[in-house]
């Protein structure tokens, strides 16, 4: 029963970390290091040095993991913080590549006319575009200007 609260605390702490560094970051990279807090300029430092000697991904990995453990034990976890499970995709989401594809919504289906509303509905069902309402007062102006002109 206690291993529950402690998961859901690692998820938690887990996902603000990695929300965090995200966000010190791109805050560093903007020029705004000396604004962030002690813990988050101690971490970017740790951060800029690792990547001398590694990879920026590895690099990245122990910053979260070390932000991850902080949160961990100020979020009121017990002993050292659980590795997270690995998030795993649905079988029919398989990870091809890392880009994003927009997808155009599905054309939306008319209702289907019952033959007693066709009488009632004020659109036109012969499948004719109404006419625009700017259309029409543009017409109902050049009549109201050919009276004036034609009565004086």
């Amino acid at each position: 029963m206690a291993a529950k609260p402690s998961t859901t605390i690692a998820r938690r702490a887990r996902t603000r970390a990695e929300a965090d560094f995200a966000t010190w970051l791109m805050m560093a990279k903007l020029g705004s290091f000396d604004t962030l807090p002690e813990n988050a300029q101690k971490v970017l430092n740790g951060y800029r040095e690792r990547l001398d000697r590694m990879s920026e991904i590895e690099s990245k990995a122990i910053a979260v993991r070390e932000t991850y453990q902080a949160y961990y034990s100020d979020m009121g976890g017990t002993g050292d913080a659980p590795e997270p499970e690995p998030r795993t995709l649905p079988p029919n989401e398989a990870q091809v590549d890392n880009v994003v594809r927009f997808q155009k919504p599905p054309k939306a289906k008319p209702a289907p006319v019952r033959p007693a509303d066709r009488g009632a509905r004020a659109a036109p069902a012969s499948g004719r575009k109404p006419i625009p309402a700017l259309l029409i007062f543009a017409a109902l102006v050049a009549i109201v200007v050919a009276w004036k002109f034609l009565t004086r």
